[in-house]
């Protein structure tokens, strides 16, 4: 994500209702986030859906190293044999 230039993406409520259209447009072409503000606080950050999506995908790969470490930690751990008798078990052999 490119970062936020704060004397050009700060905006307050009023002026995003006013010009949505335009802050889409400039926010497709900078490629920064928006933030959005209401009662001079931040209310909202406006990205675009590509960003939602890397930022998603980044979230549910660190939950499973997290999960991954959990399992490993609490001894939750199959051997490389265990693992190919049952994968061969399911899929069958690799010829």
């Amino acid at each position: 994500m490119k970062e936020l230039q704060i004397s050009e993406d700060i905006l307050p409520i009023g002026e995003f209702k006013t010009q949505a259209s335009g802050v889409i447009r400039r926010l497709a072409t900078s490629r920064r986030p928006f933030v959005i503000t209401q009662n001079g606080k931040p209310a909202a950050v406006l990205i675009t859906p590509e960003e939602f999506d890397r930022l998603t995908e980044h979230a549910r790969f660190l939950e499973a190293v997290d999960e991954g470490l959990s399992d490993s930690t609490a001894g939750r751990l199959v051997d490389d044999t265990e693992l190919t008798q049952e994968l061969d078990k399911t899929f069958g052999p690799i010829d």
